[in-house]
């Protein structure tokens, strides 16, 4: 029995009675009283930690992170322990880490899930675009944020129905408010969108908003960005992800990343890549664009992104049965194809993708947790937004339950 249980029974006293003064068989109807009511509290105490089936979240072997444990980061393991039990329960969760002070503390896969697994991303692919972006500026491919998104277009250009698309910047594209629409809302959208003949969508999408004036969720958009990267510094932009910044974390890019009609990657989804080095860029991140005493991202692209240009981003309506707080996740917000949000006391950043995977920055408490999941590959239906919901409400749980430090 829990400790705590048992201050819980013994907090329940019988006040004002003598058993000096009762007759024996009084006493012993009170003793059976009693045994009950314990035996009742007992049971609303609930299973104590020993009683739960034990997990093993202990990070498996191998050299690419250094390993700890949670207490020895000063992780309470019991939080970390109902975390895991909670994360074996669900359907579509392939795997689930816990770095801490940039160590690993807590490792598990569940399902189809395994450490080598490269996993198919879906949004996630966005926040790794935008590091491309921000190493094409460091490497003098771009010039500026606020370069205009037609001088990469030439062939489209001059053939604009909108001329309000000529003014749509690289800034205005990281941070969602090009004016394009969020596929989503409009079945024809939606369709489009799954043809994968992107370049002439950029003529063929109407804007519904003047670029700069407000955050609308664009796929497309995250695409055109990689192939801005791509026509910039004159390469494929897989071949310019590996050298410098895949290369640089000592990650792995998977093979399977597809093209679209056009030839390009795809810049919003489809990259594969491990759990592990998933939780890398997080790393990378959280700590100022530094990886093992190499500057892979400036510290200013950094700050950049992980900024909020668009506050509380309601997404009430999106997904069925999501609401405005999107459960334990609320207060959203977005910066440069990064998303922001509090749980509880902590504020955090984190990319996100269909399905449920995630990489959380908690910089307050330099811990970093990533899930890999199910991506609902081009299945957006109720079944999968339930899904993914639960995986935001395990690990928005277990944030609100950290203490401050």
């Amino acid at each position: 029995m829990s400790s705590t249980c048992l201050i819980r029974v013994a907090s329940h006293r019988v006040r004002g009675i003598n058993l000096y003064t009762m007759k024996p068989f009084q006493v012993s109807s009170l003793l059976i009283t009693g045994a009950v009511l314990v035996l009742s509290m007992l049971v609303g105490c609930g299973p104590s930690n020993g009683d739960l089936k034990t997990v093993d979240y202990t990070p498996l072997p191998g050299d690419d992170w250094k390993v700890s444990t949670p207490i020895e980061q000063g992780l309470d393991p019991e939080l970390v322990e109902e975390l895991y039990q909670n994360a074996a329960e669900l359907e579509t969760l392939y795997g689930l880490l816990v770095i801490k002070n940039g160590y690993l503390v807590a490792e598990d896969y569940f399902n189809e899930g395994a450490v080598e697994r490269k996993n198919q991303l879906q949004s996630i692919t966005k926040s790794y675009t935008s590091a491309l972006v921000g190493i094409a500026l460091d490497q003098g491919c771009l010039s500026s944020v606020d370069q205009k998104m037609m001088e990469f277009f030439p062939e489209v250009a001059g053939q604009l129905d909108d001329p309000r698309k000529e003014q749509i910047s690289i800034r205005e594209m990281l941070q969602m408010r090009s004016g394009y629409p969020w596929e989503e809302t409009d079945p024809a959208l939606f369709e489009a969108l799954l043809s994968a003949n992107y370049l002439s969508l950029i003529d063929g999408f109407p804007l519904t908003r003047d670029p700069g004036t407000e955050f609308q969720y664009s796929g497309l958009t995250s695409h055109w960005l990689g192939v801005i990267v791509a026509r910039a510094c004159d390469t494929d932009l897989k071949s310019f992800a590996e050298e410098h910044l895949f290369s640089p974390l000592e990650a792995e890019l998977g093979d399977d990343w597809i093209k679209n009609s056009d030839g390009y990657y795809i810049g919003l989804a489809g990259m594969y890549v491990t759990a592990r080095d998933m939780a890398k860029l997080g790393y990378l991140y959280l700590n100022d664009g530094q990886y093992e005493g190499k500057q892979v991202l400036s510290p200013d692209w950094i700050k950049d992104s992980l900024q909020r240009y668009s506050e509380g981003v309601n997404v009430s309506g999106w997904f069925p049965g999501i609401t405005s707080r999107y459960g334990y996740f609320h207060d959203l917000g977005y910066g440069y194809q990064w998303w922001s949000g509090k749980a509880g006391d902590h504020y955090f950043n984190y990319a996100s993708g269909h399905g449920g995977q995630l990489i959380v920055l908690l910089d307050d408490l330099d811990m970093i947790i990533v899930t890999a999941s199910d991506p609902f590959w081009q299945q957006h239906d109720d079944q999968s937004w339930t899904h993914e919901s639960a995986i935001i409400e395990l690990v928005g749980k277990f944030i609100r339950s950290l203490p401050t430090e």
